[in-house]
């Protein structure tokens, strides 16, 4: 895809096409990031999956949120007599998509709805008087619409997602994921012809969306797999035809590595209105990009056994709640005694919430485990009403210092082996001498910008000239680590301490740059006015290897800024760490 195609000046707009016999999909497509939360910041546009399936009765599948419904009703008139749609499907319910749905129901008033059990009671509960034309249904529920065309529902429940719903087509084989096996990417190709060129948008998608639901993801891939389907037909990205069993395979190995981290977190969270689930994801993905394992629990859903399961085994626990006439929801009140009769004491803690007006129920969770003597991995979060860009970050960023601080503390806590091999030290002092030249390299998401130190740098190719950065998965380097990213190499000159600013990690916190004279680059990233030289780069390869990323960038241009300069250099007495 071009880079005009990601303009903005192309407009919304809804691209029609056939899939299957008597299917039509419908993709309401943006070339710009949706919104703020996490799991639109590579910024390639989306497309809202909605499917139209014409038999004997018609169905219309997961139709789009409100930023669509105009010019979506106006395509789906083109290809449906409202007057003869018989059912709409939702594979989940949320408050975006809800003003879709009236309108379709004022044009459609025979239409009848059809969802999961949790997601009928949450519309019964907000819209008592769609009561009559809701219609629940459980998993092996079938539908049949005449011309072979029956609909088989799956439901997959997650922390994220309680209410989620799969449908599948025997007709066409078509299976219906909504939430699963999509990619944040809007392009004019409606199928997945070259899927090796989705990895990386689909990778982030999952560690996004999905990553810190791992567990119910697998049991999820256990149901869906058993269908003979041709296609995956999910709520965002391309119609997943050509890598169906790759696809597969890759979420069930993102989900076993994430089992697997050495660390987990227990991430308890109510949410009356979604702004605190935003957040949890939010404070998530700090912690899966610093390799940690999330447990989430929806304490909305989960029974007392499992939270006490969860919290025993865990190394650490956050909690978010919501405040709801001054106080938190039953819910939490019930998981906090969980947590304070037996989590023990050593466990890190981080306490997190939204609220309209005052906020108690947070600062009930602090005081109470404060007052028990539990230490807090990050400041305590509280967020008024809606969470702004800035508010996202911010959880990020606690998520990332929570996992920073569980890593101390686990070292600290971790006793020293009586004898170490004499081979093993040797080895490591001996890696320990390669030495690299001290740089800083900056980048920016928006209008926040970040630095991060490193030693790990080395010239890769002649021409074009080319270097490579080694990153260690702790390190929350994300917007340098997919193609296409672009970043600043600052290389710092020997005797200025320009290093006291930067860390190893990259966070929001103290505006590192404040005390520095910057210019901006091309690329929009800092240039350090005090560096030696710098390279503007970009991202062209990454590398999955041990216990970090091998990153191959292209210098697109560069500059030296004091000829008789000398590089500042690393020196390390082990390679086992910096």
């Amino acid at each position: 895809m071009s880079a005009a195609t990601l303009t903005p000046s192309r407009k919304r707009d809804v691209q029609v096409a056939e899939i299957g016999k008597n299917t039509l999909i419908l993709r309401s497509r943006t070339w710009e990031r949706l919104k703020f939360e996490v799991e639109y910041s590579r910024q390639q546009g989306t497309t809202a999956n909605s499917y139209l399936i014409q038999a004997d009765k018609k169905v219309l599948i997961d139709p789009p949120g409100e930023s669509f419904t105009e010019i979506y009703i106006q395509q789906l008139a083109q290809h449906l007599d409202f007057n003869t749609l018989d059912y709409i499907v939702l594979g989940h319910v949320n408050p975006n998509r809800r003003t879709t749905l009236k309108v379709l129901l004022a044009q459609a008033p025979q239409a009848t709805l059809i969802c999961s059990r949790p997601a009928a009671n949450a519309l019964k509960t907000t819209f008592q008087e769609w009561e009559s034309r809701i219609q629940s249904v459980r998993s092996e529920d079938t539908l049949d619409l005449g011309q072979g065309h029956y609909l088989s529902f799956i439901t997959v429940p997650t922390p994220r997602w309680a209410d989620g719903l799969c449908t599948y087509d025997s007709a066409s084989k078509i299976l219906y994921t909504d939430k699963f096996l999509g990619a944040h990417i809007c392009e004019d190709t409606l199928f997945d012809e070259d899927w090796k060129r989705l990895d990386v948008e689909r990778r982030y998608y999952f560690d996004c969306l999905h990553a810190p639901q791992a567990k119910q993801v697998e049991v999820a891939l256990d149901k869906l797999t058993v269908l003979e389907a041709k296609c995956y037909a999910p709520a965002h990205g391309p119609v997943v035809r050509y890598s169906l069993s790759r696809l597969t395979y890759d979420y069930r190995q993102w989900c076993q590595a994430q089992k697997s981290q050495e660390l987990s977190v227990a991430l308890l969270y109510a949410s009356a209105y979604g702004n605190t689930a935003i957040l949890a994801n939010a404070i998530a993905q700090g912690l899966i990009k610093n390799g940690v394992n999330v447990e989430p629990i929806n304490c909305e859903l989960a029974d007392p056994a499992e939270i006490t399961r969860i919290i025993e085994a865990c190394d650490g626990f956050i909690i978010g709640s919501p405040t709801l006439g001054g106080h938190a929801p039953t819910q939490i009140q019930t998981a906090l005694g969980i947590v304070l009769s037996t989590g023990t004491k050593t466990k890190l803690v981080g306490v997190f919430g939204s609220y309209g007006w005052s906020g108690e129920a947070i600062d009930l969770l602090e005081s109470k485990l404060r007052d028990a003597n539990y230490r807090l991995g990050f400041e305590t979060i509280r967020v008024r009403f809606s969470p702004t860009p800035e508010i996202m970050q911010q959880c990020q960023e606690a998520g990332a210092s929570f996992a920073q601080n569980l890593k101390k503390t686990k070292k600290l806590r971790t006793p020293r082996q009586a004898v170490t091999e004499a081979s093993v030290d040797r080895t490591e002092q001996a890696v320990g001498r390669i030495i690299g030249s001290l740089c800083v390299v900056t980048t920016r998401d928006e209008e926040t910008h970040k630095g991060v130190l490193t030693s790990w740098v080395s010239q890769a190719t002649f021409n074009p000239p080319g270097i490579m950065i080694a990153i260690a998965k702790e390190q929350n380097a994300d917007l340098m680590r997919h193609p296409g990213d672009k970043f600043v190499l600052n290389i710092l000159k020997e005797g200025r301490n320009v290093r006291r600013y930067f860390s190893r990690h990259s966070t929001l916190g103290d505006n590192p740059f404040a005390n520095l004279s910057t210019q901006t680059a091309q690329n929009g990233c800092l240039i350090l006015n005090e560096a030696l030289a710098y390279l503007e780069c970009t991202v062209q390869n990454q590398l999955e290897c041990g216990d970090g990323w091998l990153l191959y960038a292209v210098v697109d241009t560069g500059e030296v800024f004091e000829n008789d300069g000398v590089t500042a250099l690393e020196h390390r007495k082990s390679g086992s760490h910096y």
